[in-house]
C-alpha cells in the first residue's frame, strides 16, 4: 500500500507545479522580459515594510504577506505574443481557473483569472494577460509592448489586494476587480 501511495505521489508531483513549468518556457527566450519575484524577496520586503512608518507601506506589504510568487512576462514580438495567447489558452483548459473579468479597450484586451482559494474572498492563483497593446501610447525605455503575461500564487487576500488598488489612478473598471463585478 505504500509503494503505490508513492508511486501516486510522484506521479502527481509534476502536477503540482504546471503552472509554472507552462509559462516557464518563456524565460528564456531572447525577446521576451520577465520579472520574477519569490517568496523569499516577499518575506524580505515584508521585514522592511514592517520597519518603516509608512502606513500605505504597512498595507501594500499586509496585501503581499500571503503571495508565494509572482511571474511577469513581456513581449513586443507579435510570434511569441500569439505563442502566449496559445499558451494560455491551453493552461485554461487543463485547470481550474475561472474568468473573474476582462475589459477590452479599442485593440487592448485585459482578462483577470482566478483559482478559489480556501477562503470566500481568497484564492490561491490570480493570472492576468493583456494583448493587444503594441498601438497604445504605453513606451518603456523605447519598447512598445504588446503582450504583457502575470502569474501570482499563494493564498491571496482579494480585499488586500482591492484596497491598494483603490488608491492607484486605474480606470474605474479596473477598479470593479476588487469587487468579483
Amino acid at each position: 500500500m505504500k509503494k503505490i501511495t508513492l508511486v501516486l505521489a510522484v506521479a502527481l508531483l509534476p502536477l503540482m507545479g504546471f503552472s509554472q513549468s507552462m509559462f516557464d518556457k518563456y524565460e528564456d527566450m531572447d525577446n521576451v522580459g520577465i520579472v520574477v519575484i519569490n517568496k523569499s524577496m516577499i518575506n524580505l520586503l515584508s521585514t522592511i515594510g514592517e520597519m518603516s512608518d509608512d502606513p500605505e507601506a504597512k498595507e501594500f506589504m499586509d496585501a503581499a504577506e500571503g503571495i508565494h510568487g509572482i511571474k511577469v512576462f513581456i513581449t513586443e514580438d507579435k510570434g511569441i505574443s500569439a505563442e502566449m495567447a496559445s499558451t494560455v489558452k491551453k493552461y485554461l483548459k487543463s485547470s481550474s481557473l475561472e474568468e473573474l473579468m476582462r475589459v477590452k479597450d479599442k485593440d487592448v484586451n485585459v482578462k483577470f483569472y482566478i483559482k478559489n482559494g480556501k477562503k470566500k474572498d481568497h484564492v490561491s492563483e490570480l493570472l492576468m494577460f493583456v494583448s493587444g497593446m503594441k498601438n497604445m501610447d504605453v513606451d518603456v525605455n523605447g519598447r512598445k509592448f504588446e503582450t504583457v503575461l502575470v502569474s501570482m500564487s499563494g493564498d491571496i487576500d482579494l480585499n488586500k489586494i482591492g484596497s491598494i488598488t483603490n488608491k492607484m489612478n486605474l480606470p474605474d473598471d479596473l477598479k470593479k476587480a476588487e469587487k468579483g463585478e
